[in-house]
């Protein structure tokens, strides 16, 4: 080789490491992250999530990118964030713990694929046509605490036989999540031959008030509905159900700690790991029509023996049994 021709070899390739570089970058996967309310909020659920991507062979940072867009406990934000991720040319996108970011970011792209993780019935509230074969390019996790609210209500009735009527609190802002457990909760009352109160509250403020209306009801107990906004504010609920000694039911543990009766519901760490290694496997080649809806299998039930027996209830041994944990 002519000592010209050499040198402008050498010349030549070392023009296309940087695109060879730029190349090897725009490699890196990059999965958006469609969060309703805030990090801080959310960290023992992100943690999850990294925990079932990592089990993937992808670690945030390293082989793999999130882009984050949090709502910080405002639904109406959702749908122009689900937008921006998918302007970001995001590979995947995750949208863990409502019903309202899975239905946000279906309604930005019928491409990109989704990973949900919901307490909704998934083919009740319009994501898949079935658990098992999801078509299109959606699927995810759900742990259907949406359903289980049933079930709290007849744990209330349980504990609270001569009570004829019951409240249930929803986020209307959650439209479709709060429509479904409002259905499910009244044909349960209507089975045990009960009054249903329905109450609201969109943010944390008007928790106080809600409990308050459900003590001039004379409810008998009250049924928080299954939502993420009051899932992540569970301590400050079952604070609230111990001041208006109301007996009260949630689905988290942590509502139970800090005062309310009980707390019964899917696990979410569970919830939340699978969805993340749901995403890796779709970041893998894998498409989400073909991976089916998983359920969570895990139930877990908090029952607090202080609070009952500042309402003056009798927690029957049959049902302290079957609790997984019990707060003496």
């Amino acid at each position: 080789m002519r000592r010209r021709d050499f040198f402008g070899v050498i010349c030549g390739a070392a023009a296309t490491w940087p695109a060879v570089a730029r190349g090897q970058q725009q490699a890196t996967p990059l999965v958006g992250y469609l969060g309703s309310d805030t990090p801080e909020r959310y960290a023992t659920r992100l943690a999850s999530f990294r925990q079932g991507l990592n089990s993937m062979g992808f670690d945030e940072g390293k082989n793999v990118a999130i882009e984050y867009r949090w709502a910080r406990g405002e639904n109406g934000r959702l749908p122009a964030l689900a937008q921006e991720l998918v302007r970001a040319n995001v590979q995947v996108i995750a949208t863990p713990g409502t019903l309202a970011s899975a239905l946000a970011a279906k309604a930005a792209t019928a491409t990109i694929p989704i990973v949900f993780e919901t307490g909704a019935d998934p083919i009740a509230s319009g994501l898949v046509a079935s658990m098992n074969r999801p078509g299109g390019n959606i699927t995810g996790v759900t742990s259907l605490n949406a359903q289980f609210g049933q079930k709290r209500l007849e744990l209330l009735h349980e504990l609270l036989p001569a009570a004829d009527s019951f409240a249930l609190l929803s986020n209307p802002t959650n439209q479709r999540n709060a429509d479904v457990t409002i259905g499910l909760l009244q044909a349960a009352a209507r089975a045990l031959r009960l009054k249903l109160h329905l109450l609201q509250a969109t943010a944390e403020p008007e928790f106080e008030a809600a409990f308050a209306k459900a003590r001039e009801l004379n409810a008998g107990g009250l049924v928080v509905a299954n939502d993420i906004y009051f899932a992540l504010r569970s301590e400050a609920l079952g604070r609230l159900a111990q001041r208006y000694a109301m007996p009260a039911a949630h689905q988290s543990r942590e509502f139970a700690t800090a005062g309310g009766l009980f707390g019964y519901g899917g696990d979410v760490t569970e919830s939340h790991h699978q969805a993340g290694v749901y995403v890796g496997r779709v970041l893998k080649g894998e498409q989400p029509a073909n991976l089916p809806v998983q359920q969570v299998t895990k139930m877990h039930m908090t029952i607090n023996l202080n609070a009952a027996k500042a309402l003056g209830l009798s927690v029957p041994l049959s049902m302290s049994a079957r609790a997984d944990e019990v707060i003496e």
